[in-house]
């Protein structure tokens, strides 16, 4: 398997839903959504990967780096590399349906576990989608988490505790899922939360809870306040919300606010390994791919996604020597220029 046969494959099994750009970038799939475009003019899922390219390594060569650290413990977990797979759900009306929802999950969560990471499942608008999703977790002994969409608060609760019953490492909500165009289509009602709906949210278990969708720092503190364990900066790949700015952008102000208080994870735009370094530099902990393990799960199956994580994870490996990096849990502001 390679990745060029990879992404022919999934080229053939997504059209017309992803053209399989050789850079994705969101140019020519703007305002697909449903589909695996940003919203609107594009703008957000195009600023993530903008917000990454303003950022430059400074490249050192004279120290004593020689060998690296990829390796670091989530929620219990010790993982070969801070870079996970991010909730991907919606199969039928975002990537065209030729592969089944409860298959998918299944490739994602096993082809996470293959390259020694984790993999996350999310909340479709068709609730059996969930359902899939959370076998794909079971099946894997919970080696994986459930991110739920806001919904009224029984229906959240009620998915909290088929997380639980499934041995879930963690669960979470992607709040940035509430202005969601897919979900208002289904019939489905999400809405954004209050400082109380979250905390009733976070309370109601004992799983570690990880609020995704921060890009503000005052939201980063009021999920710290009300008992998350990690929060995800994240514009939802841009496919919520026109003319947002990059992930990258807003990550470090939001790392100043609560670093040490929760886990920080980010995503959006992240497109090789060196994307990766460039965020943890900014204040994460670790980084959630998506649109790429979408090729590798389509071309590949499990085989793919686990390629194209191992692929990240030596380019990281790459890039932290270059820039005097030993350690993916010790990375310095420095390294950027």
């Amino acid at each position: 398997m390679d990745l060029a046969t990879i992404k022919k494959t999934a080229k053939e099994q997504l059209q017309p839903y992803c053209r399989v750009c050789p850079v994705c970038d969101g140019r020519a799939c703007a305002g697909e959504v449903p589909g695996m475009g940003g919203t609107g003019t594009g703008s957000a899922f195009k600023g993530n990967l903008e917000a990454l390219a303003r950022h430059h390594f400074n490249l050192r060569t004279l120290h004593s780096v020689r060998t690296t650290d990829t390796t670091l413990s989530l929620w219990g977990q010790s993982l070969a590399m801070p870079i996970l797979a991010a909730p991907i759900t919606g199969v039928s009306y975002n990537m065209g349906g030729k592969m089944a929802e409860e298959a998918f999950a299944d490739v994602w969560i096993g082809g996470a576990l293959q390259a020694g990471s984790l993999g996350m499942i999310g909340d479709g608008a068709d609730p059996v989608m969930y359902d899939g999703g959370c076998k794909a977790v079971k099946a894997a002994g919970g080696q994986g988490v459930p991110v739920i969409k806001p919904r009224g608060q029984e229906e959240i609760i009620k998915r909290i505790r088929h997380a639980e019953e499934i041995g879930a490492l963690a669960v979470g909500m992607d709040v940035d899922g509430a202005g969601l165009i897919t979900m208002a289509l289904k019939g489905q009602p999400v809405s954004p939360k209050t400082r109380n709906e979250l905390k009733e949210v976070i309370s109601s278990t004992s799983l570690p809870f990880i609020v995704k969708g921060i890009m503000t720092p005052d939201e980063a503190e009021i999920a710290a306040e009300c008992g998350a364990a990690a929060i995800v900066v994240s514009n939802h790949g841009g496919r919520v919300l026109d003319c947002t700015p990059g992930a990258a952008d807003v990550l470090s102000s939001i790392a100043e606010k609560v670093r040490g208080k929760v886990t920080i994870l980010c995503d959006g735009g992240v497109r090789s390994g060196a994307d990766v370094l460039k965020l943890l530099a900014l204040g994460a902990d670790a980084v959630l791919v998506g649109r790429p393990l979408i090729v590798g799960a389509f071309g590949g199956g499990r085989d793919g996604v686990a390629l194209l994580l191992n692929k990240m994870k030596n380019e990281l490996v790459g890039a932290m020597v270059l820039t005097g990096t030993s350690d993916v849990k010790k990375v310095s502001r420095d390294i950027l220029f």
